[in-house]
């Protein structure tokens, strides 16, 4: 008999760590090769991990909830032989993960090396990725411990690490002589627990709905997004009748052409995508005073799921593609997404982001910028409207394919003149697209 070490896989370039959420095997259980031994969460992505050996599960090191950093040792399985004996995280290959449903979660963040995590003079705990984030940054023990955190019993995770750096160098440390207990919260901070929610009554015929992992992920985001970006939104009407028009004539074509079908979404995505080359500012980030111009442009585009949860996969170098490549793209990381057969890497690294609320009927929104981007835009529904039209020969009213365009920025960085410039420049490309484009 000989022992192998199960070490949690890297599920994706951007991927540290991941939170186990069950194990689907017990000490003592007999493991297949290949068969699954436990279920991770990698933000809003849950993969099955399986072992790449037969054997009996000897041992499981973490529980669920805990959160573990990649090639970290999680179980024991014993084997036969000894040519799998010990050999460490190196020994298992990330598998192609293959989301699953979101389970509800309850996740502290826990340290992966030890049984008993760091800790600070605080006797507080934290995880190894935000100690590393912390001694990157300088942030020292005693401004550590003063960041509320939104994590089980108030620890910081790593989006409130994040959070905290966006506007650290706006407002001073916590001084080291005040202990940490005492200490200000920052006001950007998405703390649940410095939140005064108000008190909730329930009645008797009242359901209670416990939330799924993917929904707290959601509303942890989108308060955090709300707390550390001023938003200001700009609209903008569009002609879109050249589009209609165009698609209208060449889909049934192209889905012969290609197997496919191709939507409006794509013609956005393309219009957003040479706006961006236009106005490079409008893709950047925010680190505390710095604005980190972004090289890539990387356009994730809002989808619903069946389950009623929102996901953003990522169309990654957007300006370098053709429109039948975005079109591909488009399709394939809806279907993926609407399959829950999404990687982490699919909506990571994200520079901007589109949403359609068109889909459902609206004629505009007013979407949360989803962090750490500075600008979302949102679509509406496109609808026969009379507009007036400008000819040689005078104004006439014509029947024209109408759609509205949103705007949300971080005011911060985005001022009017350049997010209203930006989102003009879009309406521009869609109101002057070819209708005799060939495919």
């Amino acid at each position: 008999m000989a022992q192998f070490e199960l070490a949690m896989p890297k599920m994706g370039e951007s991927v540290a760590e991941a939170t186990i959420i069950k194990w689907l095997k017990k000490p003592g259980d007999s493991i297949e090769l290949d068969e699954p031994v436990l279920e991770i969460a990698t933000d809003k992505v849950d993969s099955e991990i399986p072992s790449p050996v037969a054997g009996v599960l000897e041992k499981i090191l973490f529980e669920e909830g805990q959160t573990i950093q990649v090639n970290g040792v999680i179980a024991i399985i014993q084997t036969e032989g000894a040519a799998a004996a010990n050999t460490g995280s190196t020994s298992i290959a990330a598998p192609a993960p293959e989301p699953i449903a979101a389970a509800p979660v309850n996740a502290p963040s826990v340290a992966v090396h030890s049984a008993a995590p760091e800790k600070s003079d605080s006797a507080r705990f934290y995880s190894p990725l935000v100690r590393n984030i912390a001694k990157e940054e300088n942030i020292p023990a005693n401004e550590l411990d003063a960041i509320p955190g939104s994590g089980k019993d108030g620890r910081v995770t790593k989006e409130d690490i994040l959070a905290y750096l966006q506007t650290r160098n706006a407002k001073p440390a916590a001084p080291a002589n005040i202990p940490a207990a005492a200490a200000p919260a920052p006001a950007h901070a998405p703390a649940r627990n410095a939140i005064q929610a108000p008190a909730v009554s329930v009645s008797g015929g009242d359901e209670i709905i416990e939330m799924d992992r993917m929904r707290k992920l959601i509303a942890d985001h989108m308060v955090m997004s709300k707390a550390v970006s001023p938003h200001v939104t700009s609209m903008v009407e569009v002609d879109v009748t050249n589009m209609v028009q165009w698609r209208d004539k060449v889909k049934k074509d192209f889905e012969k052409r290609e197997g496919e079908k191709i939507t409006f979404t794509p013609i956005i995505l393309e219009a957003v995508a040479r706006a961006i080359k236009d106005y490079p500012l409008i893709n950047v980030s925010v680190s505390g005073t710095q604005i980190i111009k972004r090289k890539n442009i990387n356009i994730g585009m809002a989808t619903a799921l069946p389950s009623g949860n929102l996901i953003v996969p990522v169309i990654k170098n957007a300006d370098m593609l053709s429109l039948v490549g975005i079109t591909k793209s488009v399709n394939d990381l809806a279907n993926r997404a609407r399959a829950n057969k999404l990687t982490p890497d699919d909506i990571a690294n994200g520079t901007f982001t589109v949403t359609n609320v068109g889909s459902f009927g609206n004629v505009m929104g007013t979407p949360i910028i989803n962090q750490p981007q500075v600008a979302i835009m949102a679509v509406g529904v496109i609808k026969k409207k009379p507009a007036v039209l400008e000819t040689p020969q005078g104004d006439v009213i014509a029947i024209r394919h109408m759609m509205f365009c949103s705007l949300s920025y971080d005011h911060r960085v985005v001022d009017g003149s350049l997010g209203g410039s930006f989102l003009r420049r879009v309406a521009d490309y869609l109101e002057t697209f070819d209708p005799n484009r060939s495919l």
